[in-house]
């Protein structure tokens, strides 16, 4: 099973937006598509965009939503990345979470990490193209069978 690093706007995304392309990637993981992990810093990040976005969407209580994701993910620590790499620096623990996990994608929205390609190895990727690659995965693990 690969391992995903999921930035913050997906995860924002899927929680509050239900018909969002990223509340779809999730459905992947639910369907143990892929795994997830995660670093303390990561996590809290999420936590803390999540309550912000809450009072804007009261009928949504992201608690669950984070309950199921900090169940679901590997917990990790992170490694250091030696120098910063992304133009914002709010954005390195999320590098620093895929290559201690040695993920195969970062999903992201963010230019500021889409632009870095693919440092490490790892494909930084929009939802709507690790959707794609979902749908294209289990299609071939269907003709496999």
């Amino acid at each position: 099973m690969i391992t995903v690093v999921l930035d913050t706007n997906t995860v924002v995304s899927a929680i509050f937006w239900p018909r969002s392309t990223a509340r779809r990637c999730l459905a992947g993981l639910a369907r143990r598509q892929y795994g997830i992990a995660v670093t303390r810093d990561v996590f809290d990040e999420y936590g803390a965009v999540a309550a912000q976005f809450q009072p804007r969407f009261p009928a949504c209580n992201c608690t669950g939503s984070l309950a199921w994701l900090r169940l679901k993910a590997a917990w990790i620590e992170p490694v250091p990345l030696g120098k910063p790499r992304s133009r914002d620096p709010k954005d390195d623990p999320f590098l620093a979470c895929a290559l201690a996990a040695r993920a195969k994608y970062l999903v992201t929205r963010d230019d500021d990490l889409l632009d870095l390609s693919k440092p490490f190895g790892i494909e930084m990727i929009t939802p709507t193209s690790f959707l794609a690659w979902l749908r294209e995965d289990h299609r071939s693990r269907l003709s496999d069978a």
